[in-house]
């Protein structure tokens, strides 16, 4: 049998053939090597899942080797220059692009579903004010699903499409209110007829005039940032919305989950380390100190490197002509240079260069939200808009798998076997 793994267990000379499959073998195959019939069995040991698949997935591919992004087969560079968000989120959702009566149909039902019910609005008056706006999103993403308790009926399909409206409209809506509580300014309603990223601007943004109108420019910008950010196959977020979906939570409290991985800053904070780090920089002309400094091991590179990239990464050579055209509209941002220096300098570094250390999504994308206007503790929340369709879908596609059931990993108990109570005299 080619499509097979042949092991020998050298504790008793037993030989095992393994199923070899889409170029995996069953971690549950395992269990057939043993050294007795009381034996559990042999299991694996994968702390952080760097070699482990937890699913079949039809939604995004990536080849971290060859800097390749691609959402249901179509390449990310495609996608960002050609599509918009909105239409991003339908193919990822439904497995195949929209023609242009699915796509208006799609649009008007989120569009109709951005408005929060005012009880809810109630809820995030209750933060404190200098709340952290990601806070504040986890925690009324999870309330709302004591607003509508239908969506508990997640084997309806109707009911499943009800709430993927529901989390894609108001997600936006939730985190512009958030932003401006922080603010203390009054919150601004949707408006209906911008696009879905002018929408959000119009939210964030506007003040006394009587109708907002997005800088078309930026605006762009923002759509094609929400492209890159809709989904990134089985990351920590995602791993943690499959999760709690399997457990056949309602998806408001699962997206509530995956929002709260996504805050740690070594998921959804990592832009915002990078302009701290230029900052601390100061100056193009202190890069090559402070490229020493690294490599002398004091600290590390913040925004180059990835767990699964192993070469460019393709979001960040579109986020950097993304800036060019920001730029070109708000002027430059200072730490600009700064950047480009470093990545100049790096890419020739035959330490960064042999350890693969290349600049990542997050290396460009903070100084563009930066020159946006955004807040820096804006900058999770603004990652999490976009991904809360690659959520969704992750979290349907989970549902709807016959092979899955609720999660429940293994461990390997190093602790005591057995041991007698203590009475508290005798302590």
């Amino acid at each position: 049998m080619k499509q097979s793994l042949s092991v020998t267990d050298n504790r008793t000379g037993e030989q095992y053939t393994l199923p070899i499959e889409s170029g995996t073998i069953r971690a549950m195959d395992l269990r057939k090597i043993k050294v007795s019939d009381d034996d559990f069995g042999l299991i694996s040991y994968d702390p952080a899942f760097m070699n482990t698949a937890s699913c079949r997935s039809k939604i995004t591919f990536i080849d971290g080797d060859a800097g390749i992004l691609r959402y249901r087969g179509y390449p990310i560079e495609q996608l960002a220059e050609k599509s918009s968000y909105l239409e991003v989120a339908y193919l990822i959702l439904h497995g195949e692009l929209p023609d242009k009566p699915q796509l208006e149909d799609w649009k008007w039902h989120i569009t109709h579903h951005t408005f929060i019910h005012e009880n809810i609005k109630k809820f995030m008056d209750g933060f404190h004010h200098d709340a952290h706006p990601m806070g504040m999103l986890v925690g009324t993403i999870g309330a709302l699903s004591t607003f509508y308790p239908d969506a508990k009926s997640i084997h309806d399909a109707e009911s499943r499409q009800k709430q993927i409206y529901r989390l894609i409209g108001k997600v936006p809506t939730i985190a512009a209110f958030a932003y401006r509580h922080s603010t203390g300014v009054p919150y601004a309603y949707p408006v209906n007829d911008l696009s879905y990223a002018g929408n959000f601007l119009n939210m964030m943004f506007k003040m006394t005039e009587v109708k907002y109108q997005p800088n078309t420019v930026l605006e762009r910008a923002l759509d094609v940032l929400f492209i890159l950010h809709a989904d990134h196959e089985q990351n920590c977020s995602t791993n943690a919305m499959r999760s709690i979906g399997s457990s056949q939570a309602d998806p408001f409290s699962a997206v509530a989950g995956a929002a709260a991985a996504l805050y740690g800053p070594l998921h959804g904070g990592a832009n915002e380390e990078v302009l701290r780090m230029l900052r601390e920089i100061g100056s193009k002309q202190k890069v090559p100190e402070y490229i020493k400094r690294v490599k002398s091991g004091e600290f590390r590179l913040m925004g180059f490197g990835h767990r699964v990239y192993k070469n460019y990464d393709p979001r960040a050579r579109i986020i950097k002509r993304v800036a060019d055209e920001v730029f070109e509209s708000t002027g430059k941002n200072p730490l600009l240079d700064i950047a480009l220096e470093l990545e100049r300098i790096a890419l020739e570094d035959d330490y960064f260069v042999s350890r693969k250390l290349y600049p990542n999504v997050d290396f460009y994308s903070g100084i563009i939200y930066q020159a946006m206007r955004f807040p820096e503790e804006m900058f999770p929340v603004l990652f999490a808009i976009p991904r809360t369709s690659g959520w969704i879908a992750q979290w349907q596609e989970m549902l709807l798998d016959p092979e899955q059931k609720i999660a429940r990993p293994r461990q390997i108990y190093e602790g005591h076997s057995q041991r007698d109570f203590v009475p508290m005299e005798r302590r």
